[in-house]
């Protein structure tokens, strides 16, 4: 069956994504693995006393992980969900990467803080890990919660073109949910009537369940137009695509995206091509 990977760092923001993932899955039809790094240097403080206890320290890491996890499969709302658990030594790239490369992993999810300030596993390593990853990611800020019918919205310069995977995936999320509209949200420097009509068309191509309602950003600064959408749309999750040299992830790249984090309190699906 396919899989949510889950990113915890035990931290609120983890337990927020997680309980969202929970929902996502039952939504999906999905399995769930909760994963931990353990930081090669962590519990051994470079004394040697320790460093003969670190198999003790690691195994007790792999049973609060569980008994974390058992948190969420114990309520009556998640029975039936299949719940694993990976706690290994590692950096978190390394750790994340390693696991989906070995395993059918369809969606990333992370947590962060949100608008009361980064903290968690995303923080600073927000866009190295969108930048290494190759499937569907999923970062949740604090204050986003799950919602049964969710409104989604796809930022994007028409530009790119989305990986045949991606878009099953999304196309899959947007059939679970039963969303009957999507909105897109053309983020872009070009604005000639050939240009915006072929990029409508190949979206509504791509989107097979869903009427897609277009829509154009007027203001001069394109990351204030974004983030006034979201929420003068009432958005619950905002897809972008990552590519480096498009419009759209230039927006929310590098230190830019802990910063879009941190003032959005929804959800932000980044998707690659």
């Amino acid at each position: 069956m396919k899989q949510i990977l889950v990113a915890t760092d035990f931290s609120n923001s983890a337990s927020n994504a997680m309980e969202y993932a929970m929902a996502l899955a039952k939504t999906l039809d999905m399995e769930i693995c909760a994963i931990h790094a353990i930081l090669p240097t962590e519990g051994v403080d470079n004394n040697m006393y320790n460093a003969f206890f670190i198999k003790d320290y690691y195994n007790n890491k792999r049973q609060a992980l569980k008994e974390w996890v058992s948190t969420y499969t114990s309520k009556d709302e998640y029975k039936g969900i299949e719940v694993s658990t990976l706690c290994e030594v590692g950096l978190v790239k390394t750790v994340i990467s390693k696991y989906i490369d070995e395993h059918h992993v369809e969606l990333l999810v992370m947590g962060v803080t949100g608008s009361t300030g980064i903290s968690g596993i995303v923080g600073s390593n927000a866009s190295t890990l969108v930048s290494i990853i190759k499937i569907p990611t999923l970062i949740i800020p604090l204050e986003s919660k799950f919602s049964k019918t969710p409104v989604i919205t796809l930022a994007t310069d028409y530009e790119t073109r989305l990986s045949a995977d991606d878009v099953n995936a999304l196309n899959e999320m947007v059939l679970a949910f039963g969303s009957e509209k999507m909105q897109v949200l053309y983020v872009g420097e070009k604005s000639e009537i050939k240009h915006l009509e072929t990029g409508e068309s190949r979206l509504q191509e791509l989107i097979k369940h869903s009427e897609l309602e277009f829509n154009y950003i007027n203001k001069s600064n394109p990351l204030t137009g974004i983030m006034d959408f979201i929420e003068s749309h009432h958005t619950d999750i905002l897809c972008l695509v990552k590519h480096h040299h498009n419009v759209v992830y230039r927006l929310f790249n590098k230190s830019t995206v802990n910063r879009v984090i941190n003032k959005s309190v929804k959800a932000i699906l980044v998707l690659h091509e």
